[in-house]
Formats: structure tokens, C-alpha cells, sequence
């Protein structure tokens, strides 16, 4: 008897001590907001490789067209693109790769970026309970509601390091549908850590319109080259990791 009880006090204590360490949302939120901070006081501008694929009715085997294309960002002019080649229907180049460096274009414009952080400024956020794992990572889940009903901003869910708050993935369905024509986008976006901050290896959207019908974009980022404030150029390569869902 005596024992049991004794058993009981340890685990009971340990059970106890484990649950005051977890952190509550108001924590978890605010490294949320410090990462996505320290990404943007610390990162001075990169490079990368982006490589794009639209698929249509429903075939992601065989892309209806494709485009490689080397993304410069810097936070100072945004972002700006070089493309490396081409393939594919014309039609689908003209109609959904414009359109798709052109939105880029705008949202990271200086003036626009801030509205589009992934941050409690720009979103409510819900803390799931417990944590899961994605990618080898514990993480938190979030559920996003944004503040405002915008193209660039997501109804979903939020996945987050449960060391330190950077951004592991965001999944759900733009809060605004991009014109008449369109409904709204569901998106996936998975990030990887790439010289200790937060970068995109792959993102997808499914969008349907009286145009095109459905309509799946791909984009593998490959190759990040990244510029630290503190430490000058340093060459970091981070592969695409998919976990298509």
C-alpha cells in the first residue's frame, strides 16, 4: 500500500510538473509573433530558385505548364524575379504565371508586406490543445481566423516549432476570393528551418474559375541564399520537403 501511494506521489508530481511547463496560448502566440520579428530584423534579403507547375483536371502527373524562376527579395524593394525557362501552354504562362508574380509583387511591396505577417496583428489565434508531430518537429497547432477579409490572408490552421515559434506550416482557404471569377483558394504551405529562420520549400493551390476550371499550382523553393544583418552572406541550400495532403 504504502508503495502504490508512493508511485502515485511521483507520478502524480511528475504528471503535474509536466502540464505547468506546457505554455498557455497567450505564450505560444506571442513567440509566434517574436519569431516571425526576428526573421525580419535579422534577414538582410535572399535568393532562391522557385520552380512552378499547374496541373488541370485533376492530373498532377503530367503539368499543363511550368516556369523556373530565380526570386530576390529584399525587404527594402520586395521582391523580383528572373526567369530561367518556360514550358507549356502559352495560355496557362500568360493567365496564371503573371497573374502569380504580379500578386507576389504587390503583397511584398514594403507597404503591403506588414498586412500580410503571419502574426496576432493580422489574425486571431486559437491554441489547439497538445502538440503534434510534422516534419520531425513537435509542434503547436493554431487555428487562424483573419482580422480582415483579404486575398493574401488564410482561414486554417497555423503549425509552429513548440521550441521557439517559427512557422512549420500553414494550411486552410484564403479569407477573400481573388475576383469574380474565382472561389477561394485552398492552400498548403510547408516551411523548413534555413539558417535559423523560417523559410517556404513548398506551397500548393487548388482554385476553381469559370475560365480555367480547376486549376492546381505547385512551387518547389530550392537553393536559399540568404543575407543575415549580423553575419553577412551566407550560402544555405534547403531542399523541398513534400508532405502533400
Amino acid at each position: 500500500m504504502i508503495e502504490c501511494i508512493l508511485l502515485a506521489l511521483v507520478f502524480g508530481s511528475q504528471t503535474n510538473a509536466s502540464h505547468a511547463q506546457s505554455p498557455d496560448a497567450a505564450t505560444v502566440i506571442q513567440r509566434v509573433d517574436s519569431a516571425v520579428k526576428a526573421r525580419l530584423d535579422s534577414i538582410a534579403g535572399y535568393t532562391v530558385t522557385e520552380h512552378y507547375a499547374v496541373f488541370r483536371n485533376k492530373d498532377e502527373t503530367n503539368p499543363a505548364a511550368e516556369m523556373t524562376v530565380e526570386t530576390t527579395y529584399t525587404p527594402e524593394s520586395g521582391k523580383s524575379y528572373k526567369i530561367l525557362s518556360q514550358s507549356g501552354s502559352n495560355f496557362i504562362r500568360s493567365v496564371v504565371f503573371n497573374t502569380l508574380l504580379d500578386n507576389e509583387k504587390q503583397i511584398n511591396l514594403p507597404a503591403n508586406r506588414p498586412r500580410a505577417w503571419i502574426t496576432s496583428a493580422n489574425y486571431e489565434m486559437t491554441l489547439k490543445p497538445g502538440t503534434v508531430q510534422l516534419d520531425g518537429r513537435d509542434c503547436f497547432v493554431l487555428t487562424l481566423r483573419p482580422r480582415r477579409k483579404e486575398t493574401y490572408l488564410v482561414n486554417g490552421s497555423l503549425w509552429v516549432d513548440a521550441k521557439d515559434g517559427s512557422i512549420v506550416q500553414i494550411q486552410g482557404t484564403s479569407a477573400k476570393s481573388p475576383s469574380l471569377w474565382t472561389g477561394p483558394t485552398q492552400m498548403l504551405r510547408q516551411y523548413a528551418n534555413v539558417d535559423g529562420f523560417s523559410q517556404a520549400t513548398y506551397a500548393r493551390a487548388v482554385s476553381n474559375s469559370t475560365l480555367l476550371g480547376q486549376t492546381i499550382v505547385a512551387i518547389d523553393y530550392q537553393g536559399y541564399r540568404v543575407q543575415l544583418r549580423s553575419t553577412g552572406q551566407q550560402p544555405v541550400a534547403a531542399e523541398s520537403s513534400r508532405q502533400r495532403q
